[in-house]
């Protein structure tokens, strides 16, 4: 696939960067040279390996979740200028 300056200076209209005409050059060069090696990368046969999404077996240290302290609503409202049991009453700002 050979990618022209054309298309180098839409994607750069579509990023909105200003690209000197050597900077124009050594784009096509560079992306010309990326999209040549994923075509490469398309011949392989990929059919015997199986997916996935780390080079690693990656295992989840975190800890599981707990609630270690209940909420209390009372104490919660204690402060709250307007209230309905549980709830906090505020001004209506849309009519």
């Amino acid at each position: 696939m050979k990618i022209t300056r054309e298309e180098v200076r839409r994607v750069a209209l579509l990023a909105r960067l200003a690209l000197s005409d050597e900077e124009e050059g050594r784009l096509t060069e560079q992306l010309d040279k990326i999209l040549q090696y994923m075509e490469k990368l398309e011949r392989l046969d990929t059919s015997g390996v199986d997916s996935m999404a780390h080079a690693v077996d990656v295992v989840n240290a975190f800890r599981e979740d707990r609630v270690t302290n209940d909420p209390q609503a009372q104490a919660l409202l204690a402060n709250a200028p307007d209230r309905d049991k549980t709830f906090l009453k505020v001004p209506k700002i849309i009519e």
